[in-house]
């Protein structure tokens, strides 16, 4: 598998993590992680994580293999779908006023809401934690999701 783009950086998989701690004050990962091995450990994270920009209509830049399993998609795919097509039409505008109050209040735990792989197939992401992104200037550069469970429906 081929990876490119802003995802497959160490210094990206940094960003997530760091504005994870920085945000919740907890680790998002359980293993150590070096600047060295920040993408490798996110991208073999059992954790379902991913990220977007900033664009208009925010397009996916991060997917780890856990999200790459659960959307069925390949890496190219993933990391160049728009991030609103994770969720079906009809869960779009109730995602996207979740995703603005996130964006006002830096992180939001405990969510729960449904999703859809690129087959069509269903699922609830539960307990999933959604926060901003911020450079190592402290600009926004996207958001970013993590969640350990999910039930097929």
């Amino acid at each position: 598998m081929r990876y490119n783009g802003i995802g497959a950086t160490n210094e990206h998989a940094r960003t997530i993590i760091d504005s994870y701690r920085r945000l919740t004050g907890q680790p998002l990962l359980d293993v150590p992680v070096t600047t060295e091995n920040a993408f490798e450990r996110l991208f073999g994270s059992p954790c379902v994580v991913l990220s977007h920009g900033t664009e208009a209509d925010p397009v996916l830049n991060f997917g780890n293999r856990a999200a790459l399993e659960l959307w069925e998609m390949d890496w190219e795919t993933f990391t160049g779908t728009p991030s609103k097509l994770t969720a079906e039409p009809m869960e779009r505008d109730q995602r996207a006023a979740f995703l603005k109050a996130v964006h006002e209040k830096g992180f939001v735990d405990d969510y729960t809401g449904v999703r859809i792989s690129s087959n069509g197939r269903r699922f609830y992401i539960l307990k999933a934690t959604v926060w901003n992104l911020t450079d190592a200037n402290g600009a926004h550069v996207g958001q970013a999701a993590a969640f350990r469970e999910h039930r097929y429906l």
